[in-house]
């Protein structure tokens, strides 16, 4: 018996697309209602805090950064919360970039983290400006 070369084709290329539509994926940028919301989970992978990545989603209003959410990540729970409750809402507000090119102090007690979150947005606004 012999398949049929066009529904293997098809098959496949509905993996790939579906694939390639994964979160993670290196052109995320995507719209949510009113937001356009950038993933830095691709695009900064290689940036990385005191225990990995640090990804975050970047939501973007009307060129405004509007907030920040971090992502699934390994860091201590206990400092990435500083993190989180001090250092997401920093660039809430400017424009993207205001934010992009704004000077941001670390968390002191999670200075690794820090880095990351920082480096994370400003990839993720440079990613958006490039993308938009």
């Amino acid at each position: 018996m012999r398949k049929k070369p066009c529904l293997t084709a098809a098959v496949c290329a509905a993996a790939l697309i579906l694939m390639g539509a994964m979160p993670g994926d290196k052109g995320v940028m995507s719209k949510e209602g009113a937001y356009t919301v950038v993933n830095t989970t691709s695009i900064a992978q290689n940036v990385e805090g005191y225990a990995g990545p640090t990804p975050l989603k970047i939501y973007i209003k009307k060129g405004k950064v509007d907030k920040i959410e971090a992502l699934k990540n390994d860091e201590t729970p206990k400092y990435f919360a500083k993190v989180k409750k001090t250092l997401l809402t920093k660039w809430n507000g400017m424009t993207v970039k205001a934010a992009r090119n704004a000077k941001v102090d670390a968390v002191t007690g999670a200075t690794y983290s820090s880095s990351a979150v920082i480096e994370n947005v400003r990839r993720g606004l440079e990613y958006y400006q490039k993308h938009k």
